[in-house]
């Protein structure tokens, strides 16, 4: 790829101020583990962008790819630097080319850097410390809740985030966390430059009562994977360790083990996708697996067509899936290991992680009536616009709002 070296190089001292004269600053976005098939974190990168553009910054996002590629969208200016991919992730590949990086930053000229990876690209919170330009890390995932999935024994665990933690902290002006459930593993090791920026969700597109078109819509969703009488379970998730989707199945065999005619709906692709079709046929458990759903239109279809969400991983930060949900009139059940009982508040129920629990906690909202948990999910989502989320994100990286954005139109478009 040629011209990326369009920039006037590094800001340093003022940290960009001739670049703010220019009309906005360069918000230079770094992401690993995002690959066309990714969810939450795919989703929160192109909502802000969208925001800090409409805001009148100037937005670049740069990710791992297969190839150098340089391009201007709606979120901003997106480059994809070569990165290989990780053995056993299912796609995700990283950036490992440390000079190609430094390089790209120094071209392109950066006012402010934000970093969604706290391991393998922590080195570039050290580059923005010496170059004196003010850096974000976005805690995207708890690092000890991370290790726990993982098989790390729970002290090992917290030991080890800590000393992650301790350095994350010192290399970046300021932590971003989404839930103060987020927050906390910082707050223990006495970070003080901890900010909290909650994500949000498009209310325009994830809406209850989502009509029909040509055979799409909320209703022709349930006709297709529903009969009438049945509960209709949906996950949405990445189907790798640290989401457990196999909770999902468990929770489904618990209720029609109970005589509830329970049928599960998963959209999510994932190294884990295999092992759980197998297991569902084996044990003939009803379960479409609809891989992963790219139109974001027939996502919320999906979502707004079923009874309740689950959402079970124990190591969720925010849970962007789960809020979608919300915001189409679906309740969610929600481990209660993660910081999602923050974030559904008395529109889910929070469930230990076994299959009793999901289960019971399944029945306690199906125990509801419908119109009345259905409203509550949308009033609970309504809380959480990208509006708001945008203005947080800003005034994380003290930057400032130069336009009043316009309205979302449906579907995020700005």
């Amino acid at each position: 790829m040629s011209g990326i070296g369009i920039g006037t190089g590094v800001r340093s001292g003022a940290a960009g101020g001739g670049s703010a004269d220019r009309g906005g600053l360069n918000i230079v976005r770094l992401a690993n583990f995002v690959t066309p098939s990714s969810g939450g974190l795919r989703t929160a990168l192109r909502e802000l962008g969208i925001g800090y553009r409409a805001a009148g910054h100037r937005p670049v996002l740069i990710v791992p790819g297969e190839r150098e590629t340089d391009e201007d969208t709606a979120q901003g200016r997106v480059i994809t630097l070569p990165g290989p991919v990780l053995p056993g992730t299912g796609g995700y590949r990283v950036l490992t080319a440390r000079r190609r990086l430094r390089e790209v930053l120094e071209e392109i000229g950066t006012d402010r850097l934000e970093v969604s990876d706290r391991t393998t690209l922590r080195w570039t919170g050290e580059w923005a410390r010496r170059h004196r330009i003010p850096s974000v890390m976005v805690s995207h995932e708890t690092a000890d809740g991370v290790l726990r999935t993982w098989g790390v024994p729970g002290t090992a665990a917290e030991r080890a985030a800590d000393r992650l933690n301790l350095r994350s902290a010192w290399a970046y002006s300021r932590i971003v966390c989404t839930t103060e459930w987020a927050e906390r593993e910082f707050l223990r090791i006495g970070a003080a430059n901890v900010v909290r920026a909650p994500l949000g969700v498009d209310l325009a597109r994830c809406r209850p009562g989502r009509g029909t078109t040509a055979g799409r819509g909320a209703s022709a969703v349930r006709d297709r994977y529903a009969r009438e009488g049945d509960v209709l379970l949906m996950l949405g998730s990445r189907l790798s360790v640290e989401k457990r989707p196999g909770t999902a199945l468990d929770a489904l065999a618990e209720l029609r083990a109970r005589g509830v005619r329970a049928r599960l709906i998963v959209a999510g692709d994932g190294p884990m996708r295999n092992s759980l079709v197998r297991r569902a046929l084996s044990e003939g458990l009803p379960t479409q697996f609809l891989g992963h759903v790219g139109d974001r239109e027939d996502m919320a279809d999906l979502q707004a067509a079923a009874d309740i969400c689950l959402a079970p991983g124990p190591a969720e930060t925010f849970g962007l899936s789960a809020l979608e949900s919300l915001a189409c009139g679906t309740p969610v059940v929600a481990s209660a290991s993660s910081a999602l009982p923050e974030v559904i508040g008395d529109a889910g129920v929070a469930a230990a992680d076994n299959a009793p629990a999901f289960a019971d906690a399944v029945q306690e909202l199906l125990a509801r009536p419908e119109e009345a948990r259905r409203a509550a999910a949308r009033a609970r989502a309504e809380l959480f616009g990208w509006d708001s989320a945008v203005a947080a994100f800003l005034a994380a990286h003290e930057a400032p709002l130069l336009k009043i954005p316009s309205p979302r139109a449906p579907g995020g478009a700005p």
